[in-house]
């Protein structure tokens, strides 16, 4: 089927919409740390009987040492390291600036797919590529209301430096991660795949939480009903299946452009900010959204 990698990568971004408004719910309760452990370890399972069931293992024994040693080192890069500089950057400069700087993860991932992989993007998927991005940039941008503001408070682009970096170390993680995830994988099975990733990512913040003594914040998941659903949910639509949406989406196509595909979370999420959360939809986000959505055409014509 033509454009069958493009069209996983779009699923990959319906899900991630999913899971994201589900962690939204869960972080606020539990923290972004615990989440983040949990919904490996919850992923690690799921997967486990899905594929006992469609390959009659429970545990990717067939992956040979290639496999192992890249895909546990894009576990590392993209769950691990991208995660948790992703969540720096939330503390020091807020989600929105740190979601425009994460819009530059499909130019880091078109960057070391050609450097690794030798793979170069086409003309129309390069133009898709800018324009997509420049639209999610559009809708996450955190523009002042203030008319009398001066330019640089009015656009809020003065932000403490170590807050930059660190989102800067999310997009580099969550596009290396996925080169690295391609590298490793090969044609060997997408859900398998996800499966090591999830593993290794689990035994990282394993570490993490042994390392700061920070155990005693999963007590709270037993506690709270609501938050936990939103949890297991958030899973079974993230680390579950949309992290091995993505995988299939690599198989398929470049990973600058499965990248791309993947980052349209910020504008599929409007819709669903206006009418769970009561969020006015702004025209600057109807018009960044026409255009993310006119760049991702471009990957489905041929000129």
């Amino acid at each position: 089927m033509n454009h069958l990698g493009e069209i996983y990568g779009l699923i990959t971004a319906v899900l991630w919409t999913i899971t994201s408004l589900a962690f939204q719910i869960s972080a606020k309760k539990f923290g972004s740390l615990t989440v983040n452990l949990v919904r490996l370890v919850l992923a690690f399972f799921i997967l486990s009987i899905f594929e006992y069931f469609v390959r009659g293992k429970i545990f990717p024994v067939d992956a040979d040492m290639h496999t192992w040693i890249w895909l546990g080192l894009s576990g590392i890069v993209g769950f691990v390291l991208g995660d948790y500089f992703l969540f720096k950057a939330y503390e020091q400069i807020g989600a929105r600036v740190s979601q425009v700087i994460m819009a530059l993860a499909p130019a880091f991932a078109a960057f070391f797919s050609w450097l690794m992989l030798g793979e170069i993007m086409t003309k129309p998927e390069f133009i898709g590529m800018f324009v997509t991005m420049f639209g999610i940039s559009l809708v996450v941008i955190n523009k002042n209301g203030d008319k009398n503001a001066s330019l640089k408070n009015k656009y809020k682009f003065k932000y403490p430096i170590v807050g930059l970096i660190f989102a800067m170390g999310g997009a580099i993680g969550q596009g290396l991660g996925l080169v690295l995830s391609k590298y490793g994988m090969g044609n060997f099975d997408a859900f398998a795949a996800s499966q090591i990733r999830v593993f290794v990512g689990g035994i990282g913040f394993a570490i993490i939480f042994t390392v700061f003594n920070k155990w005693h914040l999963l007590k709270a998941t037993t506690k709270n009903k609501k938050e936990s659903l939103a949890l297991v949910i958030g899973t079974f639509f993230g680390p579950f299946l949309g992290v091995s949406f993505s995988l299939l989406s690599v198989q398929k196509v470049s990973a600058g452009v499965a990248q791309t595909l993947m980052s349209i979370v910020p504008i599929l999420i409007i819709p669903f900010s206006h009418f769970m959360f009561k969020e006015k939809i702004k025209f600057r986000e109807i018009i960044g959204a026409f255009l993310a959505f006119l760049g991702i055409t471009l990957f489905f014509v041929n000129f």
